[in-house]
């Protein structure tokens, strides 16, 4: 369960976790009436996931501000679901790279201070009544890394502009198709670990285990979350073979790893 707003006609914007292989959607608009929906896409780098209405909705579309021109400081106001009892006041306390463990990065993300609970798919509104980003999560350092600032992090409406087109008419774009392994990782004290290790993933496949530290991926130096997925991503086609080096209770070692196009390990559902 979670919230999303309406961008255009008949189309809504959530984030992508919340639908992404859900067996059946329903939309209930600020009316209390509930309508079905499919999912007409999913941008696996930005996170996004784009509701097809099956049926007309209360309320009229968003428009798209501008989420560059928001600085720190600034107030803005998250809507939920729940009407005017699901509005809350928050001002932007940071704007910085997020790194996910699930082979996920935004290169500037927003934080808002104080923390929203039901943060999953809400709407960041600026002054002007626009649309400025979408509510992925709740952090603990949401006014910088080591802080003690519990807040939200939303994803940038400015990545939906150039994709939009290409979720209406293809279901996906063109950058989320890329190499995806199936780790989950962390970061400490510039180590990154193996956390998870998906299920007939490639990287179970390639006998990778938790615990695994990451020092090099195709010979480049991994020191942080960003590096890995960065380099990951850029190194050629999303279906290759890379090298990682890892340390597992020894010397390092060489572990070939064949990585696969990340949708294509998503289970889709029609209808």
């Amino acid at each position: 369960q979670g919230s999303g707003a309406l961008v255009r006609e008949g189309y809504v914007l959530t984030i992508g976790y919340l639908v992404i292989e859900a067996e059946s959607v329903e939309v209930v608009g600020a009316d209390g009436k509930a309508v079905p929906a499919t999912l007409a896409g999913y941008d696996h780098a930005s996170g996004f996931g784009l509701l097809k209405l099956i049926g007309p909705l209360a309320g009229k579309p968003l428009p798209l501000g501008s989420s560059a021109a928001l600085d720190e400081r600034e107030p803005a106001m998250v809507a939920t679901h729940g009407g005017r009892e699901g509005v809350s006041l928050v001002h932007v306390v940071s704007r910085r790279p997020f790194s996910g463990s699930w082979e996920y990065q935004l290169d500037s993300a927003i934080y808002t201070y104080p923390p929203v609970q039901n943060w999953s798919g809400a709407a960041l509104i600026g002054a002007k009544g626009d649309l400025l980003g979408i509510g992925s999560l709740i952090v603990p350092d949401a006014g910088g890394a080591g802080t003690q600032s519990p807040g939200n992090m939303f994803v940038p409406i400015d990545l939906l502009k150039p994709i939009l087109g290409e979720l209406l008419a293809q279901g996906r774009s063109a950058q989320s198709k890329r190499a995806w392994m199936g780790v989950n990782c962390i970061e400490l004290a510039g180590e990154v670990r193996v956390l998870r290790v998906s299920r007939a993933g490639p990287a179970e496949a390639a006998g990778l285990k938790p615990g695994d530290q990451i020092i090099r991926i195709d010979g480049q130096t991994v020191d942080s979350l960003q590096t890995l997925w960065h380099r990951l991503w850029g190194g050629g086609a999303p279906e290759r073979d890379v090298a990682l080096d890892i340390l597992r209770d020894g010397p390092s070692m060489r572990v070939p790893l064949h990585t696969v196009d990340r949708q294509s390990a998503i289970k889709q559902h029609e209808g």
